[in-house]
């Protein structure tokens, strides 16, 4: 399988794992697939540009052409340990089994807390490497060692890498505590950038408002199986939000110069205002 070109500022990474890439999804399924073989490089958040991988295995490819599916609990930990670790500590990724445990178990930055053991870690690591989600590797040692595939998995970029990890971690959260805790991983400078990968993110379904926009407005991830994001709505006391297939509806642009005219109407009466009090 050829290899594609690196984003700027990262590695190379392997590409077209992910069927119909760029599509808009909502509540992506499992499609079928064809088996392959892949020389699997190690370093995708793991190095600098141009620096060489730390290791090369000949490993089975995880089948091409498979779609995202929702995730269960200890699935979606483990995948956002794995794109936590790449990113924070990449001189330790990939990780050992022991790591990626211990990662999972990790009492900061994790919600809820959990106490997993190996066999219950390595049961999910087998059903995301049939997903397409990761893959096992082999570096100099004769340990197997773990790492993500989800940039292609997901079709995404760092950032948006960085914001759906976070979701994956901590689940439901605000858009301003999103953004900080994001950001240890990828800089992202304010809410502004931050809204602007979360409307992309939206649109494919990747990521699903929980209240309207506003200070202190909710989401998640879209990767929550259906029962469990009502659930999530319920708790929330946002049962009645929109539904997990709809689409963000695109403004109207009436509605737009309606609102446009109806701000500097308001700037007016504020500059008059100021005007009056400063005589």
């Amino acid at each position: 399988m050829p290899q594609s070109a690196a984003k700027k500022g990262e590695a190379p990474f392997f590409h077209g794992l992910l069927a119909g890439r760029g599509s808009a999804r909502s509540r992506p399924c499992l499609t079928g697939c064809h088996s392959a073989a892949i020389l699997v490089v190690m370093h995708d958040d793991s190095t600098t540009p141009g620096s060489p991988p730390h290791a090369t295995a000949a490993a089975p490819a995880e089948p091409a052409g498979k779609s995202i599916r929702p995730l269960e609990a200890i699935e979606r930990r483990v995948l956002g340990v794995l794109i936590e670790k790449a990113k924070t500590t990449p001189d330790q990724y990939p990780l050992s089994l022991n790591a990626l445990v211990t990662g999972c178990n990790q009492k900061s930055n994790r919600a809820p807390v959990m106490s997993l053991d190996e066999e219950q870690v390595m049961r999910v690591v087998r059903t995301l490497q049939a997903a397409g989600a990761m893959a096992e590797v082999f570096g100099s040692g004769k340990l197997p060692r773990y790492r993500h595939l989800a940039y292609d998995w997901l079709g995404v970029g760092k950032e948006e890498l960085a914001i759906l990890g976070e979701l994956l971690l901590r689940g439901e959260q605000t858009e301003g505590d999103l953004r900080g805790r994001a950001s240890r991983m990828d800089s992202i400078p304010d809410l502004t950038t931050l809204r602007g990968f979360l409307d992309r993110l939206a649109e494919r379904g990747l990521i699903v408002w929980l209240s309207p926009p506003g200070r202190g407005r909710m989401l998640t991830h879209g990767l929550l199986p259906d029962e469990k994001l009502e659930k999530v709505r319920r708790e929330l006391g946002t049962a009645a939000a929109a539904k997990p297939a709809a689409r963000p509806r695109a403004a109207d642009p009436d509605e737009l110069a309606g609102l446009r005219q109806k701000i500097a109407e308001l700037e007016a009466e504020v500059a008059e205002l100021r005007q009056r009090l400063g005589e």
